[in-house]
């Protein structure tokens, strides 16, 4: 049975996008689902400031654990539809935080002023253990 997300399709529909696009989150990103589960897989939209400046390609840079220490770091090319990039991530089997940014092909990089972007994915359990 496939997972339900927070725009009520459970596939990567035309419709799913769109609806992700026009939630107008802050910076261009949208993670769905959320919370996110450990083992599950989480999908980053993102139509911010690189895909606003026009860059043909964005990559999504990202790693799990303390915000300054990552690990499992990954850089992958994000897929671009009519309504901005998109990448599904599979989570780790663990409790443990998300942390991404964004660059294009030209190395211009999106990092939320600084920030990056992070969120907590859940073992699946009420208490977070």
């Amino acid at each position: 049975m496939a997972n339900r997300t927070n725009f009520g399709e459970p596939t990567m529909g035309a419709y799913r996008l769109k609806e992700m696009h026009d939630a107008q989150f802050p910076g261009g990103v949208v993670v769905d689902p959320t919370p996110i589960t450990a083992g599950q897989e989480a999908v980053v939209f993102y139509n911010g400031l690189l895909a606003e400046s026009g860059a043909q390609e964005v990559y999504l840079h990202c790693g799990f654990g303390r915000d300054d220490r990552w690990h499992a770091i990954q850089d992958t090319r994000m897929a671009k539809t009519g309504y901005g990039f998109v990448k599904a991530v599979t989570m780790p089997d663990t409790h443990t935080q998300f942390n991404f940014c964004f660059h294009d092909n030209a190395m211009n990089w999106d990092n939320n002023s600084g920030k990056d972007w992070s969120f907590q994915v859940h073992n699946g359990t009420m208490n977070g253990h």
